[in-house]
């Protein structure tokens, strides 16, 4: 801010708006916080969550020579802002960005970082901190907002403003904006979406199997959202220049390719010598490339354009500049060629897509595995089944929860031919493993059908362009594989598009590869199943899209995806009827809440021996859903037979054999049995006569008997011995003489 010193930095008077958007009321506030950086802002809403964005512009000491636009963008999620002080006992402090947070910080770059000049070379920062936060709501998409202000305030050369958009579609239809995560979970469609005033530049969407009508009135809707607050961001930028001055604009400083001899070039380079570069291979058309960049040096060279001697009558470029100059050329040609002739540069046309081919069960020990192929692309995708205790917990800043499916994915140096230093995950591979998470996550059973956590991990060993959708296609066959109930197969497509600023024309492009992504305007992923969308992803190089695009886009993508569906299903028509032998056993056991602590046992002993003895894992939740998962049959049986007893409650009538275990005052037997006790009279001991215990039963026998009463609140099982063969007929002949001497006395006294 201008004129800030020690002097007067107390007595500042900070810009602090509140708006409505949507039926929420969000404030704006500068003048605050971070005094000292180019522009700082803070976000805030009703519901206690403040989102503090600053940005930086650097405008000295800058690497001239760089080759790329250094912004950098970071999400901070600090623990203090719900209150929690996170780490182990050792460390108590935020450390390593989580993966939402990395996610996060790549949805503020996309939109962000097209509307900055090419060739521009200061470094640019924006640093996003939640200082407060309800744990309701992500604040993510507010960093979009906070970022664009900030720049504009710091009279960055931002295109701006750019707005977006987080809403929520519910089952009922109904449209809400700024969700909480609860209504995100329990919505049909999730979008964010990210734009100017004139266009959407970026898209986040996760949905049920929605229609595309449904998501293009989505798109719609949220760009009206967008169009508010650019208008907001607009007034707000006002009102900060009445309260602090007129903002001064920064130039920005560049680093263009000299094209001083792209006439010259050109007229070389015709497209009868670019002819080479069609209907080649990855590998192929990078030789050829670099054979061009050969070709015209040597041109350029005997022209004296190139020369290590300085000549003031011709003009002279460096050796350096002369790639610069032929990527320019293909990419003239090449575009011309798709929006005049429909001619991509591996020969197919608009609408085809590579050819699909995939394999399964490739991995004899894994739980199931498929690798899908469309072209050169490769996706080796596993899945891996396991019990309840593995889901994956999400301890952050937000609420801690725990994550059922988890979706990785690896993208190696190897598959784009490349040798380089293998480092730890990238935001580019968390952030395609969290769309293919979210593209299948609609299509898993529910917990109760199949109780396992599952992991899958798309291997990518071979790329050109489209892997992200690879991952998705193999990911669904590798599910298929390993017997995992899907409700329906989910396959994904990249679209791409030319556009002419100068026409207007556009020519869309179904399954594009790594040549026309880069040198194309547009990177349109949509995964979808028979039902409708459950993901999809849009970045543009351009200043946006017209919802007509978006129309035609969906409208050509169908053809695309039918026949992969068609092609991926031939190696694995339906989902396998058994599990891999190699996969857990799992058996939920519905436990009485009441008998939790029976099966735990003292200090979880019950648990830990079943553990050790069976291999197995037991879970017992605190409705008393008990899994038990398990490596082997016999463990899983084992494991089961022991909690069956251990849970077991004698009931009359039921007949068992224990053992004596003490003997009380003549009268009582203390049968021992299945981990309880029972006493038998001396009056259920036998049909015979009994003077004591001991005249039937002695310690350590073993006794026969019925059960014949149960008081479980007074511990009390009562038994009766059943007699032996000898005892029964002995018993049998008493009562005959008992019967005969009763007649007999009878018969006398008449």
């Amino acid at each position: 801010m201008k004129g800030i010193s020690d002097r007067n930095a107390a007595s500042l008077v900070s810009l602090k708006k509140t708006y409505e958007i949507a039926g929420e009321k969000i404030t704006f506030e500068t003048g605050k916080l971070g005094l000292l950086i180019n522009g700082a802002v803070t976000i805030s809403d009703e519901n206690d969550n403040i989102l503090f964005v600053t940005t930086g512009f650097k405008t000295k000491g800058l690497n001239e020579n760089a080759g790329f636009f250094p912004l950098v963008v970071d999400y901070q999620e600090k623990f203090y802002a719900t209150g929690k002080i996170w780490g182990n006992r050792f460390q108590k402090r935020e450390a390593r960005p989580s993966d939402s947070a990395t996610l996060t910080a790549r949805l503020i770059d996309r939109p962000i970082r097209p509307m900055f000049p090419k060739g521009i070379i200061n470094d640019t920062q924006v640093i996003c901190t939640v200082l407060s936060a309800s744990g309701e709501k992500e604040l993510g998409f507010w960093g979009i907002v906070g970022a664009s202000l900030g720049l504009q305030m710091a009279g960055a050369p931002f295109e701006g403003p750019v707005s977006s958009c987080n809403i929520a579609i519910n089952n009922e239809g109904e449209y809400i904006f700024n969700p909480t995560t609860q209504q995100e979970e329990e919505a049909k469609l999730n979008l964010l979406t990210a734009g100017t005033t004139d266009a959407i530049t970026m898209i986040e969407a996760g949905g049920k199997e929605v229609s595309d009508e449904l998501m293009l009135e989505a798109i719609e809707y949220s760009h009206n959202i967008i169009k508010e607050i650019s208008e907001i961001q607009k007034d707000f930028v006002n009102e900060y220049e009445k309260q602090f001055g007129t903002i001064d604009k920064i130039e920005a400083t560049l680093n263009l390719p000299d094209e001083s001899l792209y006439d010259i070039v050109k007229e070389f380079l015709t497209e009868e010598k670019m002819a080479c570069l069609y209907n080649k291979s990855k590998v192929d058309f990078q030789n050829e490339l670099d054979n061009l960049d050969v070709l015209v040096t040597e041109y350029l060279t005997e022209k004296g354009h190139i020369s290590e001697e300085a000549r003031e009558d011709i003009t002279q470029i460096d050796a350096s500049e002369v790639g610069n100059l032929v990527y320019k050329r293909v990419k003239e040609v090449m575009r011309k060629n798709i929006l005049e002739k429909g001619e991509r540069l591996d020969g197919r046309k608009p609408t085809e897509v590579r050819e699909v081919t995939s394999e399964v069960s490739l991995l004899p020990r894994t739980h199931g595995s498929a690798l899908f192929r469309r072209g050169m692309t490769q996706s080796l995708s596993i899945a891996t089944l396991w019990g309840p205790d593995d889901e994956l917990l999400l301890d952050g800043m937000m609420p801690e929860s725990t994550r059922r499916y988890m979706h990785h994915y690896n993208f190696p140096p190897y598959s784009v031919g490349e040798v380089r230093m293998m480092r730890g995950v990238g935001r580019r591979e968390i952030g395609h493993g969290a769309l293919a998470q979210r593209a299948l996550e609609p299509v898993l059973p529910n917990e109760d059908e199949f109780p396992y956590v599952i992991r899958v991990v798309s291997e990518i060993t071979t790329c050109n362009g489209s892997s992200s959708m690879a991952s998705i296609c193999g990911s669904t066959l590798s599910l298929m594989n390993a017997g995992v109930p899907i409700k329906t197969p989910v396959w994904g497509v990249a679209m791409g598009m030319i556009y002419d600023e100068n026409s207007g024309e556009y020519v869309i492009l179904s399954d594009i590869q790594a040549q026309e992504d880069f040198l194309g305007d547009m990177d349109f992923k949509v995964a979808r199943t028979k039902n409708g969308i459950t993901a999809m992803q849009l970045d543009v190089k351009i200043k946006g899209l017209k919802m007509n695009i978006f129309k035609e886009g969906f409208a050509q993508s169908h053809g695309a995806v039918e026949y992969i569906l068609e092609n991926m299903l031939k190696s694995q028509p339906k989902v396998a009827e058994e599990l891999s032998k190699y996969a857990p056993l799992i058996m939920n056991m519905e436990v009485k809440v009441d008998d939790i602590r029976i099966v735990i046992g003292k200090w979880g002993e019950n648990v830990q021996r079943m553990e050790k003895e069976y291999w197995v894992k037991v879970s017992i939740a605190e409705d008393g859903v008990t899994t038990i998962t398990a490596e082997t049959q016999e463990g899983w049986k084992k494991a089961i037979a022991d909690i069956e007893a251990l849970l077991w409650k004698p009931s009359e009538g039921e007949k068992h054999t224990g053992e004596v275990v003490k003997i009380i005052d003549w009268v009582w037997a203390i049968v021992s049995f299945k981990k309880t006790s029972g006493m038998i009279h001396i009056s259920k001991l036998s049909p015979l006569r009994a003077m004591k215990v001991e005249d039937f039963l002695n310690v350590g026998d073993s006794v026969d008997f019925t059960v014949i009463q149960v008081d479980l609140a007074k511990g009390r099982i009562g038994l009766q011995r059943t007699p032996t063969e000898d005892e029964t007929k002995k018993f049998e002949e008493q009562q005959k003489a008992r019967q005969a001497k009763t007649t007999e006395s009878k018969s006398e006294e008449k």
